[in-house]
């Protein structure tokens, strides 16, 4: 099979698109023929091999692995032996964990893992753009955030991958939800649903005198006394994303001692597992249309190294695709 392999950390220029073999399913597994990809921030961690931590857990000099790829939509083309509740033909998305492998033309994904049935109204490019970052908002509101209807939230960092989720899922919740972002993308995030918009260009979220039950911060760039500031006693702040890891340090030592003085939870940062569940109930809010997949841009496979220079700038209004 074709896959966009990397054998060194480095620049999207040590890509290249190869023949390797084509993977086999393991018992719990399901071989799937990959229609569709997306590009995640991870990705260009997992290529430059920052922070330090990436190259301590999946090599230090060299990378583990060798094709890149979270998220992937495609069908089922074989199964293992004891898999029971797919076949081969059904149409499925879902997030490869962190062995990744979704930048090729087949991956293998394990039944149990955060897998579904693509929504038929949906295309396979949307379902691709799902898994990571919609997980990800997903556990940040509702598991780390403990969302119930009625809340209010601030999401800091409103676009991107995360953040259109972000907005989508918590409105689904029932919660009022204000985006932040810049002036150019204040439309989109009305359009995804948020009730109000704060362009973090003319405005500072922690002066203007609101307060909130969530704080969801996908950005990172923010003091600790900042953002503790905006939300109520008894409140949570999440973290999804850091800037650097002078933010991500600061953050993690000073918003718990902080936080608990002032009745505040400040959850910690990890991401949470993806399961089985959250997987189902995506795919619910996906058939329902109450959370649509933004797509800014599709790519083809070759131009892989292309979508990870657009990611790693920073400015992406919501997610990149890779069609296989």
């Amino acid at each position: 099979m074709k896959a966009m392999v990397y054998r060194r950390y480095g620049s999207p220029d040590n890509l290249h698109l190869e023949e390797v073999k084509k993977p086999v399913p393991g018992d719990n597994q399901l071989l799937v023929k990959v229609k569709a990809s997306s590009v995640n921030a991870l990705d260009w961690h997992f290529l430059r091999g920052k922070p330090i931590l990436v190259r301590l857990q999946y090599g230090l000099l060299r990378p583990k692995v060798k094709v890149l790829g979270y998220d992937m939509a495609g069908i089922v083309e074989d199964i293992g032996k004891d898999v029971t509740q797919f076949k081969p033909g059904d149409e499925v998305f879902g997030g490869l964990g962190f062995g990744l492998g979704g930048f090729a033309e087949y991956a293998c994904i394990n039944e149990k893992g955060f897998v579904a049935r693509k929504p038929g109204n949906i295309s396979f490019e949307q379902a691709a753009a799902v898994p990571a970052a919609a997980v990800t908002a997903l556990i940040g509101i509702q598991d780390r955030g403990m969302a119930r209807s009625g809340q209010s939230v601030l999401i800091n960092g409103s676009t991107g991958g995360v953040g259109t989720f972000a907005v989508q899922i918590a409105k689904a919740l029932g919660m009022e939800v204000t985006g932040v972002c810049s002036t150019r993308k204040k439309d989109m995030v009305r359009s995804l649903g948020a009730d109000y918009v704060i362009d973090y260009t003319r405005d500072d979220f922690s002066k203007i005198g609101r307060y909130y039950d969530l704080l969801l911060d996908n950005v990172g760039n923010r003091n600790v006394t900042d953002m503790l500031h905006v939300i109520r006693p008894g409140g949570t702040c999440v973290i999804v994303g850091f800037t650097g890891i002078g933010n991500m340090l600061r953050q993690s030592i000073f918003g718990p001692l902080r936080s608990k003085a002032q009745g505040i939870r400040w959850d910690k940062p990890a991401s949470g597992e993806p399961s089985l569940d959250h997987a189902n109930y995506l795919k619910e809010l996906l058939e329902t249309g109450m959370v649509v997949p933004l797509i800014e841009k599709q790519y083809s496979l070759e131009n892989l190294p292309d979508a990870l220079r657009h990611i790693e700038t920073g400015h992406a209004k919501a997610k990149i695709v890779i069609k296989i």
